[in-house]
């Protein structure tokens, strides 16, 4: 059996913790691919060492004094290997880090550097084979690994009986520079090595015992989701759940691979596992998450439905401001247009003008909405489930703007005012708990 065990920057940002994960990685012999990141913040006021790479990368671009910022770097690297009672010494690999970003290195370097260097450290502390991202993954244009990558991993990492660790987050291009995968991207280097080796499970380390149901922060005591399929976690993604970065899904949903979510600090607990596919008998609704800043543009025009080519020119006009839309409900008569605020930017007034001139018997902006998204592979399965989610939603008196639900029948999506979004998701929270 072969697992990919990827660790976040909270699981290796002290040496206490990177104890922690040697035990875990020793505990298992299956765990024979090991993906760091770089060491993540070791207080709640200290700052993450990519950040201060950053740093370091914009003083040296500004050609200003970049001493007060390295310091920290090299000393939160020696902390660790005196605490880990490593015969390691890294000052060679961080002069050279130095020189390399101060004779003009690309933010992509500098960021790089951090998984980088913490792979000496996991290699040194594992007795394994470190193994450079950079001589095995090729990271296109688009912030994919190309196809060369994963034949690369195969002949680099395919003796059975050795332990390997991959720094996370980097590879390069096809120029041969140091590039990065989006931040986070140390979860698709995990995905990736497990998809070249065709492993058995993906472990993503991190500091939570998997993902939760809802957010904490509006429902305290939401409980774990126990097992989540890559559309719903994608559909929880989407609106805003901070759950596994999006790009780590895809390489690992074309083999099939579980992913199993775990807590470096209580590695006993289950965690969360993603999966193909699940039974939906035991939970029909896995999440619920939601976003503010949403607009709505309403256009109302009567015998919609006998004008050929109206939706078109209402989304070319879209399109030609460089807008993207989000959903897009219709009635007969009706289409209602959800964008991001973001998106809007100073082009409100311009768009506005622009669908009056397609002659509607209305259009008007709705500001201020919030969209809720409710997901779950089990929800065409269990009758009256919108039924229970308008209904809790009208018992705490929120008045519901739009309603959007996928042919798939794994999402409902409600649009609500901003003002009632937490309460909103207190709500369905509560309803489905109960049906459930």
């Amino acid at each position: 059996m072969l697992k990919i065990a990827k660790f976040g920057g909270t699981s290796l940002a002290t040496a206490e913790q990177i104890l922690k994960v040697k035990g875990i990685v020793n505990a298992d012999p299956a765990r024979r691919i090991i993906v760091p990141s770089a060491p993540g913040k070791a207080h709640a006021d200290d700052t993450k060492i990519t950040d201060l790479l950053y740093l370091v990368h914009e003083l040296a671009q500004q050609k200003q004094t970049i001493d007060p910022v390295w310091n920290q770097i090299v000393q939160r690297f020696e902390e660790i290997i005196t605490g880990l009672a490593l015969d390691l010494d890294l000052s060679g690999p961080l002069e050279e880090v130095r020189r390399t970003i101060e004779e003009g290195a690309d933010s992509n370097y500098a960021a790089s550097r951090g998984e980088a260097l913490n792979g000496y450290i996991m290699a040194a502390l594992l007795e394994a084979e470190y193994v450079d991202p950079f001589e095995v993954i090729e990271i296109s244009s688009s912030g994919k690994a190309s196809s060369g990558s994963y034949e690369a991993i195969r002949r680099r990492c395919g003796d059975p009986d050795k332990r390997y660790v991959i720094p996370g987050f980097y590879g390069r291009d096809s120029r041969g520079r140091v590039k990065t995968f989006s931040r986070g991207g140390s979860d698709v280097t995990g995905a990736v090595a497990a998809n070249a080796l065709d492993a058995d499970l993906y472990e993503n380390w991190t500091d939570v015992s998997g993902f939760l149901m809802t957010d904490p922060r509006i429902v305290p005591e939401a409980q774990t989701i126990e097992e989540i399929t890559y559309t719903e976690l994608r559909e929880l993604s989407y609106m805003g759940a901070g759950v596994l970065h999006e790009e780590a899904v895809f390489p690992i949903r074309d083999k099939g691979i579980p992913i199993n979510i775990k807590n470096t600090n209580r590695p006993e607990d289950r965690g969360t596992m993603i999966v193909a596919d699940r039974d939906p008998g035991k939970h029909k609704v896995v999440g619920i998450a939601g976003m503010k800043g949403f607009s709505v543009f309403f256009i109302e025009k009567a015998m919609m439905n006998d004008e050929i080519g109206f939706g078109r020119r209402v989304l070319s006009a879209f399109e030609r401001h460089q807008i993207s839309y989000e959903h897009m409900p219709s009635g007969i008569d009706t289409i209602s247009v959800v964008v991001r605020d973001r998106n809007l930017e100073d082009k409100t007034e311009q768009l506005l003008e622009e669908l009056e001139a397609l002659k509607p018997d209305r259009v008007m902006i709705l500001p201020n909405m919030s969209l809720i998204a409710t997901v779950g592979k089990g929800m065409n399965h269990m009758i009256g489930t919108a039924a229970t989610l308008f209904t809790a939603l009208a018992r705490q008196g929120i008045n519901i703007r739009m309603i959007d639900q996928g042919s798939s029948e794994q999402n409902i999506i409600v649009g609500v005012e901003e003002a009632d979004h937490e309460k909103a998701i207190r709500a369905i929270y509560d309803a489905f708990q109960h049906a459930d």
